[in-house]
């Protein structure tokens, strides 16, 4: 059973083809993957127009594959960049963010027989 993920809507919006869930996946693996090295950038740069950027273009991804902790903390990223805090108070959403997608990888990557 899928702790950190759920492709309900993933299957939902297929009608359960298996090859559009693969492209989905597969999707996910690319373009999270640098969006999260652009928002440790933008962060570590202080650029937060970058970070909100970066943010935004995952966060409908997110949200399609059910990774619930990670929205959140995707939203939170996505309210520091717009307020344009400091940084130190942003460092540990990033830092769970991290987790969750990283957990949420390992997971779909065991369950659907992705190297």
């Amino acid at each position: 059973m899928a702790l950190h993920y759920n492709l309900a809507k993933v299957y939902e919006i297929s009608s359960d083809d298996a090859d559009f869930v693969h492209q989905i996946l597969m999707l996910f693996f690319k373009e999270v993957s640098s969006e999260i090295q652009n928002i440790k950038q933008g962060i570590n740069e202080k650029n937060h127009q970058k970070v909100y950027k970066a943010a935004h273009k995952i966060k409908p991804t997110l949200d399609l594959l059910g990774m619930d902790l990670a929205y959140e903390e995707i939203n939170e990223i996505m309210i520091w960049a717009k307020s344009e805090k400091k940084k130190k108070e942003i460092k540990e959403n990033f830092k769970l963010l991290k987790v969750q997608i990283e957990l949420s990888s390992k997971e779909i990557k065991k369950n659907y027989n992705i190297k």
